[in-house]
């Protein structure tokens, strides 16, 4: 062991790096260590002084901080501190960066200096010391180390109160105790909270979406999307480690636009806490590009392996490793899963808002209770503008729904942003770049889906329901042209709790020529009872849509031979090119007795696994 001395007064303890390389490092004794070793960290504005330091008995601190894009190098020399980003670490194991594409310093440890940097200082922690105390917050060091995130993408602020960021700039929350903190990283689902977290009222003026912070490189405070930011001293900044990811998501993701062979992440188990699994995307001559999973293993001492043969300290090695070779892999790791810059979060403020702030640009369409646009609010952020014709619905019946519509959050529901309560009335929400669902299955990408894609989007669909479902809530109008689609080819649903407000009698009568009869359980069209089994009978026609490209149901009848013939028991026939199994699944939709319908958590089920419940659910050892 030796002692580098990387800064006045700042003192790195280096481990030998001539041990086994599969050996972990013995910890330091106490009693060899300087009784008046001070931690400098940069990052964290002030000190950490030991007990009896110059700092800890309050001499003056002028001098010793200095802006970030003041450092100029790495002084890290492949392993120990790096002045650049200027954080005294305890060694306990130094390696290069992951890969060509590696961000530098990567929240787990790494120096964030450059694409260049190889300094190694990654695993560390800051040297604590007796008493030690952060001079200008008042808290322990390791506390504030905890509340480190990093930026995964720049922000230009665009509210008073905001911060503004650069990707990789590091800040410190300073509200911890916000009751909507999330959980950090990318995910699948952005409700789960951050573990560090507590469910504790706040002083925050903005909704859990929005956390005070401030920058470990300007030193301004302000609000920041939560969605922008990974924990620091984490895998979460990595750009190949998706945190809260399913292994259906995780397919999903990898086989969206942008993503090509060879093109992967790594995720949390689903099954086994405390492990990962590789998910890689490949080309298979019969199915087309599919996504293929690796069980990540751990060893009883530390570090990890796919394959028993090789053994890694850590996942940055390992991925380092499959990026060069694939070694049993189908294929070598290429690059890691791309995703898009997420959408900035809405204010909690911002609910019922002027006209004035809306600019409609492009008109999307016209359905039966308005017309929708493309527009930007307050100039900067795009947004769907659903322009409600006057009349259609009582304003105030309006507000009292869409208070609740807004509580409905769920990444496979369109998000309800804003409104404005003046006739015309207009609903303020998330853009989704390819409209309808009717629509895009007609467009030259969506005839070119394959049935597993289609079956896919028809389990998202699902997966939102069967959230409205867990809410006692009902949709009353789902089909094709009220579920939306992303860019990506997400799925979200739309219009839910609406079709009830319309007072119009071409659409509340069974006889009225909006009245969407085609779509509607026959206890809906008969006695106007609407439940969440009514969803389910229109879920099973929406199904018709999905695999037949968005073709009108019951080709060729009109609406009172659809009822007629309902009546005497008819259901549609198989579509072309829909396979017995989905259709079976249509037919338990369609059954007599409402009760006797699946539930949308069961049809979510079958859908996700629709063509891979034979198949195991890992790649054998390779």
């Amino acid at each position: 062991m030796e002692l580098n001395q990387t800064d006045t007064g700042s003192v790195c303890f280096l481990p030998s790096l001539r041990r086994h390389p599969g050996k972990p490092p013995a910890p330091t004794p106490r009693r060899h260590r300087a009784p008046h070793t001070v931690a400098r960290t940069r990052q964290l504005g002030g000190w950490i002084p030991s007990a009896g330091s110059a700092s800890a008995r309050g001499e003056p601190a002028a001098g010793r901080r200095a802006s970030l894009r003041e450092e100029q190098g790495c002084h890290g020399g492949g392993g120990g501190a790096c002045a650049r980003r200027g954080l005294v670490t305890q060694l306990v194991g130094a390696r290069p960066a992951a890969g060509p594409w590696a961000p530098g310093w990567s929240g787990s440890g790494w120096c964030g200096a450059s694409r260049r940097c190889r300094c190694g200082a990654g695993r560390g922690r800051t040297i604590p010391t007796a008493g030690s105390r952060t001079g200008r917050f008042g808290r322990d060091a390791a506390t504030t180390l905890n509340n480190l995130v990093i930026a995964l993408h720049s922000y230009e602020p665009s509210h008073d109160g905001d911060l503004g960021f650069e990707k990789g700039e590091q800040l410190r929350i300073l509200e911890r105790d916000s009751p909507g903190l999330r959980s950090l990283g990318r995910s699948s689902d952005s409700q789960d909270r951050a573990p560090w977290e507590r469910e504790q009222g706040s002083p925050v003026p903005r909704n859990g979406e929005w956390w005070k912070a401030q920058s470990l490189t300007t030193g301004q405070e302000g609000f920041i999307p939560f969605n922008f930011v990974a924990k620091a001293n984490s895998l979460e900044p990595e750009p190949w480690f998706f945190k809260n990811l399913s292994r259906k998501d995780a397919e999903r993701q990898l086989l969206a636009p942008g993503n090509t062979h060879g093109s992967f992440l790594i995720r949390e188990s689903e099954s086994t806490a405390g492990s990962f699994s590789l998910s890689v995307r490949d080309f298979d001559q019969n199915q087309g590009e599919v996504v293929k999973h690796y069980k990540i293993r751990n060893l009883d001492k530390g570090g990890f392996y796919i394959s028993p043969r090789i053994t890694f300290p850590d996942l940055h090695e390992l991925v380092r490793y499959y990026t060069n070779s694939s070694d049993g892999l189908c294929t070598r790791l290429s690059r890691p899963c791309q995703t898009q810059k997420p959408q900035k979060p809405w204010w909690e403020d911002e609910w019922e808002v002027p006209r004035e702030t809306l600019k409609l640009v492009e008109r999307l369409g016209a359905g039966q209770f308005g017309e929708v646009w493309m527009g930007y609010y307050n100039g900067h952020t795009k947004v769907a503008v659903k322009s409600l014709k006057q009349g259609s619905m009582s304003p105030d019946a309006f507000l009292a729904e869409a208070n609740l519509m807004k509580q409905l959050q769920h990444q496979r529901l369109v998000r309800l942003y804003a409104v404005v309560t003046q006739e015309p009335i207009y609903i303020i929400t998330e853009y989704m770049e390819n409209g309808s669902l009717v629509d895009f299955l007609k467009t030259p990408p969506g005839i070119k889906l394959t049935i597993n894609k289609l079956l896919d989007m028809a389990a998202q669909i699902a997966e939102g329901m069967a959230f409205i479902e867990e809410r006692n809530y009902i949709h009353r109008d789902l089909r094709a042209a009220n579920i939306l689609v992303s860019d990506t080819l997400s799925c979200k649903i739309a219009d839910f709790g609406l079709a009830r407000l319309i007072e119009d009698n071409e659409y509340t009568a069974r006889e009225g020529a909006k009245f969407p009869i085609k779509w509607t359980a026959p206890e809906a069209i008969n006695y106007g009872t609407f439940t969440i089994k009514s969803d389910v009978w229109s879920f099973g026609i929406l199904l018709t849509e999905i695999v037949t490209h968005g073709r009108i149901p019951y080709p060729g009848m009109t609406n009172p031979e659809v009822i007629q013939n309902l009546e005497r028991g008819y259901r549609m026939v198989r579509p072309d090119n829909c396979p017995e199994e989905l259709y079976q699944l249509m037919m338990l939709c369609w059954k007599e007795r409402p009760e006797d319908r699946p539930t949308f958590d069961y049809l979510r089920s079958v859908l996700e696994d629709f063509f891979t419940a034979t198949e195991g659910q890992y790649q054998p050892q390779p």
